[in-house]
Formats: C-alpha cells, structure tokens, sequence
C-alpha cells in the first residue's frame, strides 16, 4: 500500500477491455514528508475519488483483476481508500 495524491482522470480512446466503463486517475506516489516522489501512475477507482485526493493505493493486481472478472487485465494500481484531512 502507498499513500499518492490525486493529480486528475486519465481519458482514453483505445483501452483494454477490462477497462471500458472504469475510472482511471492519474496519481503522484507521495514519500514519508507528504511530497511527491518518482513518476505519475494511473490508478482505477471505485470510490469516486478526485483532484487533490490523498488516497491509499495498492498494486494488488490479484485482487482488482478478480474483482473485474478478467485475469488479462493489465492494472496495477487501484484506490483503496480516500484519506481524511
């Protein structure tokens, strides 16, 4: 898990199938002094996250490509939470 801050969505013509109808971020890594760290990665979301968010994600691929019901789905990194304040 790591905590990365929401930079804004990701739109795409041309995506897996396993993708169509999900919500893709794209996110900063955020290192130990809440700054960000290392390059931006896309993140799918079902919790409705937005810009600015801090959320927990996870590169649990397992467990999003068993909740997608597609084991060809390419994600890595998915939200597990949205951080309060």
């Amino acid at each position: 898990m790591q905590l990365a801050r929401i930079l804004g969505r990701a739109t795409s013509t041309v995506k897996h199938s396993s993708l169509q109808g999900q919500k893709l971020l794209v996110a900063e890594m955020l290192g130990a002094n809440k700054q960000g760290v290392g390059d931006p990665v896309l993140v799918l979301d079902h919790l409705g996250a937005g810009a600015n968010d801090v959320v927990v994600i996870t590169s649990d691929g397992l467990g999003l490509r068993e909740m997608l019901n597609d084991i060809q789905s390419p994600v890595r990194w998915w939200t597990l939470g949205i951080m309060d304040e």
